[in-house]
């Protein structure tokens, strides 16, 4: 499949452009979110659903993932597909024909949006940036490089399987193959201080296109970082350091043309990933794969459905019954509320209040404490204009904290 072939299947989605356009009115447009678990090596601090195998059956994932998507189209007519997100794992670990599989087996069921984005983590490693020339010819037009440090030293703390000069290569060559890319990068590391990140960070946006996801590093559950935090053997920066790194970060990439719209992801205006907004803003969307998500409108619910975590629990799954779904839940107009709140605060632009009332949210006031709200509009922490609520910069720091205090937590 040639780099300007994927116009997909060009004749259904002209025949069904009509049925594309009422869904898009009607905001009922979807993200879909592929799961790929498979890892070279899990990094220590990762909690994601990854795992490590010797070999994996490329053939049956095709077939699998083929299944659960001819299953959601049963589900989901009439709509339209926005934005396509490969996330793992190690996505790049998938052979070009599996990515391009998935597409074809998606444009064949609903018709893309004509900027329809598609997007693959990648790590940055030789071996997968060859691959980049194959999943640019599949359709892929957006790669986020795992590259997480510009230090050697960090980047085997942290286990990972690259150096800093191959990951640089990694970028170049994203660059040059995809018409977008971004490239994460992890701060507050052990023996990390606020210099050091700063200069670390302006090196990366020498390197930088449109877009740069930067995390600060957190000790998560049942990780081995967690293991050796507590045994004091792993000793992250202080609060006060942690606070400077994230407002330099602020700064400087706010300095170089990208602004932060989200807590951790900054972009040139125009450039976010549309995918993740789908999420922050409360879209539809649908995840394949073990362990992936979703989050659907229907008959004016929210509907929170989760697919089997293990890969081969999974498999088995859609083998048997067409689709590895293993909950699928109806979300009261309380926690529906709950969640838009949550994770449009997330967002320098907030969330829209004339959504909360309608729909399937419950009103604002059902689930906000009002005295709080008063109390951290008042102190700075959230600013309340337009019919749109948000955390200022000095909130979004602060935000777990602020949420619980409004959520009544």
């Amino acid at each position: 499949m040639g780099a300007d072939t994927f116009a997909i299947n060009s004749t259904l989605r002209n025949a069904e452009l009509s049925a594309g356009v009422t869904a898009a009115r009607s905001g009922f447009n979807l993200g879909v979110y592929v799961h790929w678990p498979y890892c070279l090596a899990k990094c220590p601090y990762c909690d994601f659903n990854s795992h490590v195998a010797e070999r994996v059956d490329q053939a049956h994932w095709r077939r699998a993932y083929a299944a659960e998507i001819a299953h959601y189209a049963g589900l989901l007519p009439g709509r339209r597909i926005e934005s396509v997100f490969f996330g793992g794992g190690t996505p790049s670990l998938m052979q070009p024909a599996t990515v391009a599989a998935v597409l074809e087996a998606l444009a064949g069921r609903w018709p893309l949006a004509e900027d329809v984005e598609i997007t693959l983590e990648a790590n940055p490693t030789s071996v997968e940036a060859a691959r980049f020339r194959g999943f640019r010819a599949a359709g892929v037009n957006r790669v986020s490089v795992g590259v997480q440090a510009l230090d050697d030293a960090a980047l085997a703390v942290l286990g990972r399987t690259h150096g800093v000069a191959e990951a640089l290569r990694a970028v170049e060559s994203a660059a040059e193959v995809f018409p977008r890319h971004s490239f994460d990068l992890i701060y507050a590391r052990p023996g990390q201080s606020p210099a050091a990140w700063a200069a670390e960070l302006a090196r990366a946006l020498g390197f930088a296109g449109e877009h740069l996801s930067l995390y600060q590093l957190t000790i998560e559950a049942g990780t081995p970082f967690q293991v050796a935090w507590r045994q004091g053997r792993l000793r992250l920066p202080d609060d006060e350091a942690q606070a400077a790194m994230y407002e330099a970060t602020q700064a400087i990439c706010a300095a170089a043309g990208l602004p932060a719209y989200e807590i951790s992801n900054h972009a040139r205006p125009g450039a976010e990933s549309r995918h993740n907004l789908i999420y922050w803003r409360g879209g539809d969307y649908f995840g394949i794969g073990p362990g992936a998500h979703g989050r659907l409108t229907a008959d004016g619910r929210r509907r929170a459905l989760a697919a089997h975590r293990r890969p081969e629990r999974w498999l088995q799954a859609v083998d048997d019954a067409g689709h590895g779904t293993a909950s699928d839940e109806a979300l009261s107009p309380e926690a529906a509320a709950r969640e838009a709140l949550m994770m449009g605060l997330r967002l320098a632009d907030g969330v829209d209040l004339k959504r909360f009332g309608a729909g399937a949210l419950a009103p604002i006031a059902a689930v906000v404490a009002a005295d709080e709200l008063e109390a951290l509009v008042e102190a700075g922490f959230l600013d309340r204009r337009d019919g749109r609520l948000a955390a200022t910069a000095r909130g979004r720091r602060l935000l777990n904290a602020i949420l619980r205090r409004l959520l009544r937590d």
